[in-house]
């Protein structure tokens, strides 16, 4: 710090007046020392008077951000040995029982035998010294076994061993994982996507398939990529189309529907979201059975642009949905009892 043109105690008494809500800082350690002392030496602290004293403990404590007690030992220090110098702290350390090559013994030990547990990893240790003579286990076959689990969280240990675990399957806590269960009554849908294909590594439209599980009504929609900032609108406008009030929302697994931005809108809906079950295929089954039959029977397999989903869309509104609800035929199985009391399911052309 260059505080040269201070030489006198009164300039320094009216620098501190002055720079009463200055802040200083920005000295290392060793920097606040050698300033210290140059100063103490500059003014000749030990022979000022105690006022003046006080002004230059100030001073220092000012532009150190030393406290007051800080201060007068260092200056203590300075007038005892005549300097100032930062003590070196030498950490007491307890002398190390396992040494890096017989943790290096550990680690190939667990790579070897595929990292068993503590106890039968200890076993083996002792085995290798006192049964087959490797002297190198001498030490550390006499470890604790609760010892034995620290090294394994070590750095050392840690920078020998390779030990890869498997990815943990995400557990998504958005909606129920249960069997689909209108009881009869509609409003109870399925919904799907149907991808259109890809072209020059380009993804096409993404078609989203809706069918009530009761009364079959289907509503077709096109987005031009699965996220929420397309998907959102277009189921919200789905909804709209279904000519009863939707109560439960079923679909598979896919990140497309199982988000929060979808649970939020089906939760301010009141609508129930459910999803299907592990190993349990056909909880979708509806739906998947009618991306065939319907969507891909009717728009096919070809590649179709991202940029004409809004195209689709009003076929889709205009066209294609009053076709499939309302001009496609669509019979519906029902359970009958023969003559001889079996039950058959059959199904109807005429009602």
């Amino acid at each position: 710090m260059n505080d040269g043109q201070l030489q006198r105690v009164e300039q320094v008494r009216q620098f501190l007046e002055g720079s009463e809500a200055v802040e200083f800082g920005g000295l290392s350690v060793d920097g606040k020392y050698k300033w210290i002392e140059e100063v103490l030496v500059r003014f000749r602290y030990h022979r000022l008077k105690r006022s003046e004293k006080g002004v230059i403990r100030r001073y220092i404590g000012k532009v150190t951000g030393y406290s007051r007690s800080q201060v007068s030992r260092l200056i203590a220090e300075q007038k005892r040995t005549g300097r100032l110098k930062k003590t070196e702290y030498r950490r007491h350390r307890f002398p190390r029982k396992y040494t890096s090559p017989e943790v290096g013994l550990l680690a190939r030990t667990d790579e070897l035998h595929g990292h068993l547990s503590g106890p039968a990893t200890k076993k083996i240790m002792e085995r290798e010294y006192e049964v087959y003579g490797y002297a190198e286990f001498g030490n550390i076959s006499r470890i604790s076994i609760a010892h034995l689990y620290n090294l394994r969280r070590s750095n050392t240990y840690r920078g020998q061993a390779r030990r890869f675990t498997k990815t943990k399957p995400v557990v998504s806590r958005i909606g129920e994982r249960v069997r689909p269960d209108p009881k009869g009554q509609p409003g109870y849908i399925r919904i799907d996507t149907v991808h259109q294909g890809d072209l020059n590594g380009q993804k096409g439209v993404y078609h989203i398939n809706a069918v009530d599980e009761v009364t079959q009504w289907e509503i077709v929609a096109s987005v031009e990529r699965i996220s929420e900032a397309y998907l959102v609108p277009v189921l919200e406008s789905m909804l709209v189309q279904f000519p009863f009030i939707i109560r439960g929302f079923h679909s598979d697994n896919g990140s497309e529907f199982v988000n929060h931005i979808v649970a939020r809108l089906l939760n301010k809906l009141l609508i129930r979201f459910t999803k299907s079950r592990p190993r349990h295929t056909n909880d979708n089954g509806l739906v998947e059975s009618k991306n065939g039959s319907v969507v891909r029977k009717q728009l096919g397999y070809a590649y179709i642009p991202q940029r004409c989903a809004e195209l689709i869309n009003e076929f889709d509104r205009d066209f294609f949905n009053p076709y499939i609800n309302f001009h496609r035929p669509c019979f519906f199985p029902v359970t009958v009892i023969d003559p001889k009391g079996k039950m058959r399911r059959l199904i109807p052309t005429r009602r």
